[in-house]
């Protein structure tokens, strides 16, 4: 089993890529950037997860059978504040009935290790949860692992865990990788470069600060 990461090349992902990665871009327009990522890297990642249902129905000319989403497989988003948050509204778009469980954590700029602020994941999950990860950037994988592992403890599964991501880099990739390898991940991009203070180059800069304005 090994780490699966997904880097789909789609106009309207490279479009707002781009207007994300602008310096000129102002707080507004990043943060309806990162919503549009979130919507269409969702819109890949659900691709082939969305168990279907043949029903019969009645057209206003005649009966028929069509598909319906399965409502019997329980769905959840884990957004990765703050900039998770983003993400999300774009994603809630196409899944408005997962429960939503915020994990909000800041990273040490000196040790670069996550601390724990907020947790609202149940004490369990259920194993046939789907779940998709919020979390726009992966620098050094800290954070992620972070939330994969109060994920883990909770019962999840993890080859039913996806993760959308923004931008990523191998070194975080592969510390992923080496823990949770049946975890999938969707990214617009994979940036070759993670500097010793952990900011991902060319990157985008700090993405809560500019999708909140508190640059």
């Amino acid at each position: 089993m090994q780490l699966r990461v997904y880097v789909k090349d789609h106009p309207l992902i490279r479009h707002w890529l781009t207007v994300a990665r602008d310096r000129q871009t102002p707080p507004p327009l990043f943060r309806a950037a990162l919503v549009e990522l979130g919507r269409w890297l969702s819109y890949e990642a659900l691709r082939d997860r969305l168990p279907l249902l043949e029903v019969a129905i009645d057209t206003p000319l005649a009966p028929t059978t069509g598909q319906v989403i399965s409502p019997q497989t329980p769905w959840a988003i884990v957004p990765v504040l703050r900039a998770g948050l983003a993400l999300l509204e774009g994603m809630q778009t196409l899944m408005p009935g997962a429960a939503i469980y915020h994990v909000g954590l800041v990273r040490d700029e000196t040790t670069l290790q996550p601390s724990l602020y907020l947790n609202r994941l149940p004490a369990r999950l259920a194993p046939e949860t789907c779940i998709l990860v919020a979390e726009p950037m992966l620098a050094t994988g800290g954070t992620l692992l972070a939330v994969l592992d109060l994920l883990a403890e909770r019962g999840a599964d993890m080859a039913r865990v996806q993760v959308i991501n923004v931008l990523c880099t191998p070194p975080a990739l592969r510390q992923v990788g080496e823990r949770y390898p049946a975890l999938q991940i969707y990214s617009a991009f994979i940036d070759e470069t993670v500097t010793d203070q952990g900011w991902i180059v060319p990157g985008l800069g700090d993405a809560g600060d500019r999708a909140f304005g508190t640059v």
